[in-house]
């Protein structure tokens, strides 16, 4: 298979369009050709481009920024000698000095298929400062690693944020070129979209499922992405940084897996199963123990459950649930230690959003924390809310897949 990158780079017709264009790409550090090579210097060696200006999200074009919520400066190329622009710095979205650089933005980006990955919104912002300037923008196509499935309620109206470009659910299924197709069409942007279509691709195929396990390389979009399997339950365990528990930064396995010093995993885990095992199919849950080096909890011994999704002959792709597991994960702690300061507090103001818990500004609304928090209520009061949610994007976005 071939994804958009190397379609762009193998076809002298798709660059046409791009001849005498200044060209801007927007990239990180899994933005590489089939052979590794990055994508900028890919572009730089067809002949036949001119490029004028790079856009580095968040963690930066580079990908150095280990942590959440650290901007990345602007710097110049050292190699092609452009502008390298960061789109989480002083800004989060292409100023008009910044858009001045380029007649076409190109977007090359490794997404995980998740509504708070940053990756989308810096779509999204991408689109609306085009559609002010009249600048052509094209989505070099990428594959959703975590494929077709839907999960997780929509945000509601009034938390829109960093991490929440628009009313959608958690696990969208859809690549970063669909998803552009959709931004267009709900904030009625007037731009100038083609995407360049992967070649080979169909995200229903296992054992990657959505990610072409044995034909690609795996390199971090960001660097708490190391994995597929992160990926995988990465749309449940981001809540947990939401949450004073650890989700695992620190470790060498970031986000597929969360614990704390004064929780007993064992007990967790049992509790999970007693509440929802309908819920726990489709992956294996293990009772752990680790030290992260830094973040939360650093350097205390916490005790854990890592989900494992890595085994294909016990890895289910459809019934595997992440952000139902991370949230009964929640409700078995809040039912086995009813006073336990699970919620991170205002002072946190997650991707610098005030005003909400950060748990709240993850979800898109209060509902998941007050379901985890309500003593009386059930997995089934949560699936009440939000079955309706996934069956209406299910619906909403079927115009929009490619694949």
């Amino acid at each position: 298979m071939k994804f958009g990158i190397d379609r762009l780079i193998a076809d002298p017709a798709l660059r046409a369009p791009l001849t005498g264009k200044r060209v801007a790409l927007v990239a990180h550090p899994a933005s590489v050709t089939a052979d590794l090579t990055h994508s900028l210097d890919a572009l730089a060696a067809c002949g036949d481009l001119k490029l004028s200006a790079a856009f580095g999200p968040q963690h930066g074009m580079r990908g150095d920024k280990q942590d959440n919520m650290i901007e990345s400066p602007d710097f110049n190329d050292p190699v092609h000698g452009i502008p390298v622009f960061s789109l989480y710095g002083e800004s989060r979205r292409p100023t008009g000095q910044m858009m001045s650089t380029c007649d076409v933005v190109l977007i090359d980006l490794q997404d995980l298929g998740c509504r708070i990955y940053t990756f989308i919104t810096t779509l999204l912002y991408v689109l609306e400062e085009a559609a002010k300037t009249g600048k052509p923008v094209w989505v070099l196509d990428r594959p959703n690693p975590v494929g077709r499935p839907i999960e997780g309620l929509t945000l509601r109206a009034g938390y829109e944020s960093f991490v929440g470009a628009g009313p959608i659910p958690m696990r969208h299924g859809l690549t970063l070129g669909e998803l552009g197709y959709w931004f267009i069409d709900h904030f009625k942007l007037d731009v100038d979209y083609r995407v360049i279509e992967m070649e080979g691709y169909d995200p229903n195929i296992g054992p990657g499922f959505g990610w072409p396990i044995g034909e690609r390389t795996w390199v971090n979009p960001s660097p708490n992405a190391p994995n597929l399997w992160m990926a995988r339950a990465y749309a449940g365990t981001v809540m947990l940084e939401g949450a004073t528990l650890s989700e695992g930064r620190g470790t060498t396995r970031p986000l597929e897996l969360f614990g704390a010093p004064d929780i007993n995993a064992r007990d967790v885990i049992a509790e999970m199963q007693r509440l929802a095992p309908a819920w726990l199919k489709g992956c294996l849950l293990r009772d752990c123990w680790f030290e992260p080096t830094f973040h939360k909890h650093v350097h205390k011994l916490c005790n854990g459950v890592q989900i494992h999704t890595e085994d294909p002959a016990r890895y289910d792709h459809e019934a595997f649930k992440p952000w139902r597991v991370q949230a009964l994960g929640f409700k078995a702690i809040r039912s086995l230690y009813r006073d336990y300061p699970l919620w991170r507090g205002q002072e946190f103001k997650y991707e610098y959003t005030a005003g909400h818990l950060a748990i709240d500004v993850i979800n898109g609304s209060p509902l998941l924390r007050e379901w985890v928090d309500d003593a009386n209520a059930t997995p089934a009061d949560l699936d009440a809310i939000t079955v309706p949610d996934e069956r209406a994007w299910e619906g909403e976005r079927q115009a929009y897949l490619r694949y």
